[in-house]
């Protein structure tokens, strides 16, 4: 180290100022971050190098720790004199880590060092010093560490000139945690393997920040890349990403010193970094969510290192396949975060399924940046530590408890509501510090083996839906191909129609021209049978039958037949040929409906009908032809008979047999044009009794395949009705039983009812008793203030003339003997005028032999009284021994 040893202007220092980076003036400098200052002190035996990491922490108690280290220094300085010479000769620029405080933007500030004896130092300053010392030797004894370090202040042209500062006022629990963490990075391997519980532990703490650049390579094992040389190389090249990337940086924390000013030294070396990556990885290439990791990460090391560990984490930790164009893995980690979400916090889930809130519109931010678009930086940052050795299972937890501290809030908020809550509420909750949301986020139960789980349970999703896919693209694509096959087939169809109906014109005109080629033909064989008759004829010694006119009339007739008749085979030659066409051409067509085959039957038999009436047609012609001859030559004119009789006896017996004989000929010629006139009708009749046949028997088929289509049809509409009645006996089985159930139950009710009954009427029994015993009081009570004598005579008295009333109604004598009163029992007191005593009423209705007394005037009670002798038909009442007495109003109101 001592050829790189970093020497700082100490006694020039002045506070509130920052020395400059070569290249750079002091006035560019002021807008840039605050960063690590490190102090290299060259003592006599050894090097000693202190790293002093500006933090908000250490700002408070800048004064006292400049003016602790200055005394420090002047007793160093004493100790080690010509190294005290050189730190205050020669001058350095120190490159150090790009570790930019978390959120300050203050300056650093302390009072100028001053020399002092050692005499002043304190026991404390004393204790720090040594301290120091210790600290100094762990880092020197960390290969790694320097070697990294130094390969960084090499290679980084974009890190700044660092200023010392120290505190002593560091309590005894950092200052462990400082030596502590340089032992953990000299015994990394080990410390790694055989206390990986305890390093989890530490992290979750927190990572001090001068260790956390060279702590991030060894957690990611980035520190010995074979990457990191081919990055100058990879800033030469150009990528397509640039321009985007370019567009984007403006965005990447906007209000941080590092990157805030355009084409700063921050943008521009997180415009290299982000370049260099996507030429490596170029099915990724750029995403605008990775520019803030890649911005934390050079906060923290130079634009190499960040380089490399930005490449571990796309590899290792799941980021690049966040970041791939498909976003599988986001896809993923919203559906495991749902199910959680859904499991730990069921009411709020529901919440969020009513208002529509899904979750990748709050937290797919979460995953992609790491909770550093969300949340204040050093919180972020706390969550990068934890993330960088455990993986995105933080991201899961701290994302769980962050939504059950707001659960309350949540819940009471619409979508829009809650929108604002994630982005302007909970982002400032943790200013405090991220602690809180730590220790709520290992409070969130979180198990693996369920996450793979949902893992497996997400792919099979996926696989279903790209299966449903690709089948949903096959069946468009064969639905298009079969609506192509339609559309070809209805446009065959047409073209079929339309060639059916040329084929039928050609052939009527090949029948046309068939009929004209045979009258050609006939009129040529008659003209040549006329001229080979004449021919053979004799010439006679009178003068030529014929004349040379009519011969050359005869010659150019032949010659027009020929020519009609050459025409006529041509034009049959050219419908042949055409018909041969039509006819493979409709051969090559597939005849796929009984409709083509009826259609070419229907035109047979129209073409068959077509030429037998041209045949009789022609033949009636001929016949006609033949008759109107025969008749001319029949014909009696005087003139032709004396011609034939002069000819007669003028010619040889031999002309006049001819002549006979081509009569006879006539005749015969005729009668054989009838005969075939007759064949030909009864051919066409014949025809006609083929064609009705053949239609009958195509009839009788369609008939034959409706009868069985009908058939099947009744057979299933038999095993439908079959089905219906066993569904419908079912179903009145069914209703059958429901009506049971329904009466059972209508019973239960009823009995229920009754029941119900007749606890009221024990209830209103019990009332009335409860009722009779209070008037039995009231009664005693009157009894009790009245003349009890005189009024036992009274209804003595009574009970005797009831008796007597009874026994004259019943017919009996009175009773002789009278009863004991001794055990009357009172039930009931006098009641006023216009009021009713139900029960003795009903005792009166019930019992015959006393409806006929009418109730007097006063009160009427009910006596119970033990008789002495009691008759049997004595039964007046409910009860054996119950007696009606009327009281007289005027004892009763006394």
């Amino acid at each position: 180290m001592g050829s790189g040893g970093l020497l700082v202007p100490v006694s020039g220092y002045v506070p509130g100022e920052r020395w400059s980076h070569p290249g750079q003036n002091a006035s560019s400098m002021k807008d840039q971050p605050d960063i690590p200052y490190s102090l290299k002190l060259h003592a006599a035996p050894t090097e000693v190098t202190f790293f002093f990491p500006l933090s908000d922490e250490l700002q408070v108690a800048t004064d006292k720790v400049a003016g602790k280290l200055s005394s420090t220094l002047s007793w160093v300085k004493n100790s080690v004199s010509h190294t005290v010479s050189q730190m205050a000769s020669q001058v350095a620029t120190p490159t150090s880590l790009q570790t930019p405080a978390t959120s300050s933007s203050t300056s650093l500030s302390s009072p100028a060092l001053s020399p002092s004896s050692p005499a002043q130092l304190s026991p404390d300053d004393v204790e720090l010093l040594a301290k120091l010392e210790e600290q100094n030797r762990l880092l020197e004894t960390d290969s790694k560490s320097l070697r990294s370090m130094n390969g960084s202040r090499r290679n980084s042209g974009s890190s700044l000139v660092s200023s010392s500062s120290a505190s002593s006022n560091l309590s005894h629990l950092e200052e462990d945690t400082w030596i502590l963490w340089g032992r953990i990075v000299n015994e990394w391997e080990e410390v790694r393997k055989k206390k990986e519980k305890q390093l989890k532990d530490l992290v979750r703490k927190g990572i001090p920040h001068h260790f956390r650049a060279i702590v991030w390579q060894l957690l990611c094992n980035a520190q010995n890349m074979p990457i990191k040389d081919q990055y100058s190389e990879l800033l030469k090249m150009t990528s397509p990403s640039e321009k985007l990337i370019r567009r984007d940086i403006a965005r990447t924390y906007p209000e941080h010193e590092f990157f805030k000013e355009k084409d700063s030294l921050g943008q521009e070396v997180l415009f290299n970094v982000m370049k260099a990556y996507s030429l490596v990885d170029r099915e990724v290439g750029y995403c605008q969510g990775s520019a803030f990791i890649v911005g934390l990460l050079l906060m923290q090391m130079p634009e190499e290192e960040a380089f490399c560990v930005f490449v571990k984490l796309m590899q290792d930790y799941r980021l690049r396949e966040l970041f791939k164009p498909s976003m599988a893995e986001l896809g993923l980690c919203m559906y495991q975060f749902e199910s959680m979400i859904q499991e730990q916090l069921p009411e709020l889930h529901m919440h969020f399924q009513a208002q529509s809130f899904h979750t990748s519109m709050y937290a797919s931010s979460w995953f992609l940046t790491i909770f550093l678009t969300s949340y204040p930086l050093p919180v972020g940052t706390r969550i990068f530590d934890i993330f960088m050795c455990e993986g995105l299972e933080i991201v899961f937890r701290v994302g769980l408890a962050i939504l059950q501290m707001n659960q309350a809030e949540l819940i009471q908020l619409d979508m829009e509501g809650m929108l604002q809550h994630f982005q302007k509420v909970i982002p400032h909750q943790f200013d405090s510090g991220p602690d809180k949301v730590i220790q709520a986020a290992y409070q969130v139960k979180y198990n693996a083996k369920k996450m793979k789980k949902l893992e497996k349970e997400y792919t099979t999703i996926k696989t279903k839906e790209m299966e449903e896919q690709v089948e949903i693209k096959r069946l468009r694509t064969e639905n298009r191909l079969l609506k192509q096959r339609i559309d070809t087939l209805e446009k065959g169809q047409v073209t079929r129609a339309q060639e059916a109906e040329e084929n039928y014109l050609v052939k009527r005109e090949l029948a046309t021209v068939k009929q004209q080629s045979e009258e050609v033909t006939a009129q040529l064989e008659r003209a040549r049978k006329t001229i080979s008759q004449l021919q053979q004829q004799p010439q006679a010694k009178g003068p030529p039958r014929f004349s040379e006119e009519s011969v050359l009339q005869l010659e150019k007739e032949l010659v027009q037949a020929r020519l009609k008749e050459a025409e006529s085979q041509c034009a049959l030659k050219e419908m042949q040929d055409k018909i041969l066409d039509m006819e493979k051409r409709n051969s090559s067509l597939p005849d796929d409906t009984n409709v083509a085959r009826l259609q070419e039957e229907l035109i047979g038999v129209k073409l068959r009908e077509a030429e037998a009436l041209t045949g009789l047609k022609e033949l009636r012609q001929q016949v006609r032809d033949l008759e109107e001859h025969w008749q001319s030559d029949c014909e009696p004119s005087p003139q032709r008979h004396l011609a034939r009789t002069a000819s007669r006896w003028k010619d040889s017996p031999k002309k006049n047999t001819l002549s006979e004989l081509q009569d006879e000929l006539m005749s015969v010629r005729l009668r054989e044009a009838e005969v075939q006139a007759e064949l030909r009708e009864t051919r066409q009749r014949l025809l006609e009794m083929e064609t009705q046949n053949q239609i009958h028997s195509n009839q009788l088929r369609r008939a034959e395949q409706e009868s069985r289509c009908l058939q099947e049809r009744v057979q299933t509409l038999t095993t439908q009705n079959k089905d219906l009645h066993v569904q419908l006996q079912e179903i009145k089985r069914k209703q059958a039983e429901i009506e049971c159930k329904s009466k059972e139950e209508v019973m239960a009710v009823r009995l229920r009812e009754a029941d119900n009954i007749a606890a009221m009427a024990e209830l209103q029994q019990q009332i009335s008793e409860l009722e009779i015993q209070k008037e039995e009081g009231k009664v005693q009570g009157q009894l009790n203030h009245t003349d009890s004598s005189q009024y036992i005579r009274d209804l003595k008295d009574q009970i005797s003339e009831l008796k007597q009333e009874i026994c004259c109604l019943k017919g009996q004598k009175a009773l002789v003997s009278q009863p004991s009163f001794d055990g009357i029992h009172i039930v009931n007191h006098y009641m006023g005028v216009g009021e009713s005593y139900q029960s003795s009423d009903d005792d009166g209705a019930k019992d015959p032999d006393l409806q006929g007394l009418q109730p007097r005037s006063g009160g009427r009670i009910r006596l119970r009284a033990k008789l002495e002798d009691t008759d049997s038909d004595e039964e007046d009442g409910e009860d054996g021994d119950t007696l009606l007495l009327s009281v007289p109003q005027s004892k009763s109101t006394t």
